[in-house]
């Protein structure tokens, strides 16, 4: 029978056959003593005759609740039979288009003002109705996992939010993650536009749903956002091949990956490869490890938070458990509660009263564990946490919150445990390090899959907040993000489409002397791509956190973004962002910066003695300045170079205090001038 009809094909056919031009149906036949290419060859001309066959199909990304961009032409696409006319009636207008021989079919629609809902209806051997469709600006947001991050991650900073969202013009169509190594896609597997009204909210990227709030609330126009984001890649992937054409190492890559051949061997390779994890004492034993009954000997004593290669435990790499009895009052019996234990590198699993409360696989998120009904007693509880670690340190990161809490009743968790060692991991020889691809990070293989079916879809712009990954290779990165902003432009054919980007935070531990930086060397390739017109760079070098990659403060972020779209996309006369390094003047002993972005006057943002300014003469030897605002200056000069010829401004991956911005609030971007 053939798939999605009522009807039986011929002869109760048993071979299956899939039609190589969308849309793909399965077909169950056989023809004996034919050859299975000849059985396809007859069933494609058996299927143009079949009523049914020819039906319309549209993308993931036209469908109900979807936003249209306001005042510019639109297209719309889908599929049916070569040949097929299809007709589109849309706020009581017809449009019509002609399938092609690849049986794809397209059609324009002139510039409309936003508004809505409105219906769209598409006719051809079939009619498909779509529902709550809205015009508006349509915003694409992509990135790496500061752009992924989603509101319920943050569920405890933004509770509030969350729990008074309802926002049913605010949109979002969440691209599913997905690759391609052999070119660009026509069709995502899925995805739906969902509002941010109540729990629906939750999936939205937290920058991402600030952003449109900002603009949703000052325009009063629906705000679409299409997130096509993923953790941990770098900026090739989300580059087409023709993009990539300028950069060897990239292109030579993508080339090797279209053999699919050299692909499986490597992920061959690398599975032969991969070392066998020894068994868990602490899983082994009975009673387990974890169970309240366990009365093993050998355990030692040590902090939480901290890792372990700080408190005894050299290079150890493999499993430790943690335990600790904790005596709950009455008030906290069998309530419902939860647990915060800050960040653990990399996995754990959590268990009170030896029951596995939640566990965790990787190191990234906050663990903000709910603990059901009637786990807790009163008296003495058992809490044990299984902590395994592949590299690195591994352990509780440090200035987090680490407590247990329900009701009104907060026991803290910070202090002294128990530990004991479950498994030693091997050291793996270098020769035997993995050769497999991870194919999120190869070159092209995001564009391909999760950028490249989105296209035509109209879009007011881009919105972008990536980064991290390319921070070893941060020269590069300067010609990079231009060649990205270029590529998606004429992907899309608007060379002045407004490309909006956040500027990495700080990260990693402070640095008190002045010193080298990938982190500050790859914030100053981005403040470079401000040369491309059009584009706009929102300054986050305050809202990072020293242990965490993924700061917990996004809403400043989004919010900030959103005023760069006011002034670049909306052409508002703002200032859009903090000080921006203009020009440097030696005076003497003394050197004289100028910036653009000083708004109504420079100022510290705290009220105190600007810092983080660095000078050094000609040899290049930075100490600490001292620095005072004049004006529209900033004056700086030490004792210790009586010829100043350069100077650096928040220079670090992570810089103390970076206190100078302008009298409307936004933080100066780091630079230097020794390049």
């Amino acid at each position: 029978m053939l798939k999605g009809m009522g009807k039986p094909c011929w002869m109760g056919f048993q071979f299956v056959c899939h039609i190589p031009f969308p849309p793909t149906y399965t077909f169950l036949y056989s023809l004996p003593m034919i050859s299975v290419f000849m059985k396809k060859l007859a069933f494609l001309l058996l299927l143009s005759s079949i009523p049914g066959f020819a039906q319309i199909r549209l993308p993931a990304l036209i469908s109900n609740g979807m936003v249209l961009q306001r005042d510019v032409p639109l297209k719309i696409w889908g599929w049916a039979k070569p040949g097929e006319k299809v007709t589109a009636r849309f706020k009581n207008k017809t449009y019509k288009a002609t399938t092609s021989a690849l049986g794809r079919w397209e059609m324009s629609l002139p510039p409309m003002p936003a508004g809505g809902p409105y219906p769209l209806e598409l006719t051809a051997s079939n009619r498909i109705r779509l529902e709550d469709i809205l015009l508006g600006d349509v915003w694409f947001c992509s990135g790496q996992s500061n752009m992924v991050h989603q509101l319920n991650i943050h569920d405890v900073t933004y509770a509030q939010e969350i729990k008074t969202a309802n926002y049913p013009q605010i949109r979002q169509f969440w691209v599913p993650t997905r690759t391609s190594l052999n070119g660009p896609e026509q069709e995502l597997s899925q995805g739906e536009w969902k509002a941010a009204v109540g729990e629906d909210v939750r999936p939205f990227s937290a920058v991402a749903y600030f952003f449109a709030k900002v603009l949703h609330e000052r325009y009063k126009v629906p705000i679409g956002i299409i997130n096509a984001s993923v953790g941990g890649t770098p900026i090739e992937a989300w580059m087409s091949e023709e993009g990539l054409k300028n950069f060897p190492a990239a292109w030579a890559t993508l080339e090797k990956n279209k053999d699919t051949t050299y692909v499986q061997n490597l992920m061959r390779k690398a599975s032969s490869v991969t070392p066998k994890i020894p068994s868990d004492a602490g899983l082994a034993a009975s009673p387990k490890w974890y169970e309240p009954t366990d009365r093993s000997k050998g355990w030692r004593f040590i902090n939480i938070p901290g890792y372990w290669e700080d408190q005894g435990l050299k290079d150890l790499n493999g499993t430790v458990w943690y335990r600790r009895e904790l005596d709950l009052p009455a008030t906290m019996a069998g309530k419902a509660a939860k647990v915060f234990l800050g960040r653990i590198v990399d996995a754990d699993e959590l268990y009170i009263n030896g029951i596995q409360v939640s566990k965790t696989a990787y190191q990234y998120p906050q663990r903000r564990y709910s603990v059901p009904e009637k786990v807790l007693k009163a008296g003495k509880n058992s809490v044990v946490i299984r902590v395994t670690n592949t590299s690195g340190k591994g352990g509780f990161v440090p200035d987090k919150p680490y407590c247990l809490f329900a009701g009104a009743d907060t026991v803290d968790l910070k202090g002294t445990w128990q530990y004991k060692v479950g498994s030693v991991f091997p050291l793996r020889p270098r020769q035997e390090s993995p050769a497999g691809l991870n194919l999120s990070n190869q070159p092209a293989a995001l564009f391909n899959a999760m950028v490249a079916p989105l296209i035509p879809y109209a879009v007011k712009g881009f919105c972008w907040y990536q980064g991290e990954s390319n921070a070893g290779q941060p020269q590069a990165y300067a010609q990079l993000l231009p060649a990205l902003i270029q590529d998606w432009r004429t992907r899309w054919q608007q060379p002045s489409l407004p490309f909006l980007y956040v500027q990495l935070p700080g990260f990693m531990d402070y640095q008190y002397l002045p010193g080298e930086s990938n982190w500050a060397l790859l914030r100053e390739a981005q403040l470079k791509a401000l040369a491309v017109p059009h584009t706009a760079m929102a300054v986050a070098i305050d809202l990072g956190e020293w242990n965490d990659i993924h700061p917990d403060n996004k809403k400043d972020v989004g919010e900030r973004l959103a005023r760069t779209a006011l002034h670049t996309a909306y052409h508002e006369n703002i200032v859009a962002t903090g000080p921006l390094f203009q020009s440097v003047q030696i005076e003497g002993d003394k050197l004289i910066i100028k910036f653009t972005n000083a708004g109504n006057g420079l100022q510290s943002r705290d009220g105190e003695p600007l810092s983080e300014f660095a000078i050094a003469g000609s040899d290049k030897k930075f100490v600490w300045a001292q620095a005072r605002i004049e004006g529209d200056r900033v004056i700086v000069s030490s004792e210790e170079v009586p010829h100043p010829q350069y100077v650096r401004y928040a220079w670090s991956d992570n810089p103390v205090n970076p206190n100078l911005g302008n009298k409307e609030g936004l933080p100066a971007s780091p630079f230097r001038t020794d390049q």
